[in-house]
């Protein structure tokens, strides 16, 4: 697979711009603004309902904002997208697909979808196969396939066609380790060669082992963004989540949840 062009310096790969979501009387995003830098592996958290998913979508044109401006690589995602969408791939958070298709069949119609040449596109498919780990499920169809196997043929439907910036919604949920530690690998091989990768999670022990940067949002804003360890400022990145959001860490005891000694 050809690598992504390598980050000019001072190169932004997505800026977020004033995005604003509403759905009827709430507010998802409310005037977002982030600048994710071209070669960083850039991990958003936040707690349910923080406006994550709805500011990928508004992201990578898979829902229209209300306001705000995105610019993939500086070009306007949303009045430019025949552009702008080759530079994106892109794994949303419940992604259906089209699963009564094979693995490699779902590869290859994803990259013919992108206007892939069919020589290119096998031999990439081939490559992603086999990085992935997916060979013993080549005759399977993906209905079949466990929730490790799904993640995995939707990242490298997601990287076939080569793209420069992936945004990936929740990738490591519901995936086991081996799984895990496969799709973390070719992630951290992309950015090596010059890519970005935009990712939430949950998980602040994963985002701290394998992310460079990190924004923390909530109430569709942004309460800090920048290099990992100028963020968590000098304490793991869960204790500086709990502390941005106002929270406390300590659990309240519940005095009465405690076994019968009788």
């Amino acid at each position: 697979m050809r690598p992504p062009a390598p980050a000019e310096p001072g190169a932004q790969a997505l800026e977020l711009r004033g995005l604003v979501k509403r759905f009827g009387a709430t507010v998802a995003v409310a005037g977002l603004d982030l600048t994710i830098p071209a070669g960083s592996f850039y991990g958003m958290v936040g707690p349910n309902g923080a406006g994550k998913t709805t500011t990928l979508s508004m992201a990578t044109g898979l829902l229209t904002p209300d306001a705000g401006t995105v610019l993939v690589h500086g070009i306007d995602l949303w009045r430019r997208p025949v552009e702008a969408a080759p530079l994106l791939g892109v794994l949303p958070d419940g992604l259906r697909l089209f699963d009564r298709l094979t693995g490699p069949e779902l590869i290859s119609y994803a990259g013919l979808l992108r206007g892939m040449d069919r020589d290119v596109l096998a031999t990439r498919r081939d490559d992603l196969v086999e990085a992935l780990d997916l060979r013993g499920a080549g005759s399977t169809l993906v209905a079949d396939y466990s929730a490790g196997m799904t993640k995995k043929v939707a990242l490298a439907c997601a990287l076939v066609h080569a793209p420069r910036l992936l945004v990936l919604d929740e990738p490591f949920e519901a995936v086991d380790p081996v799984s895990g530690a496969a799709i973390r690998g070719i992630l951290q091989q992309f950015v090596a060669a010059g890519g970005t990768v935009v990712l939430s999670s949950h998980v602040m022990a994963l985002v701290e082992r394998v992310c460079d940067h990190v924004a923390v949002v909530a109430g569709g804003r942004v309460l800090a963004a920048g290099p990992l360890d100028e963020v968590r400022a000098d304490r793991d990145l869960e204790e500086r989540f709990v502390e941005l959001l106002g929270g406390s860490a300590q659990a309240r005891e519940l005095t009465w949840l405690r076994p019968s000694s009788g």
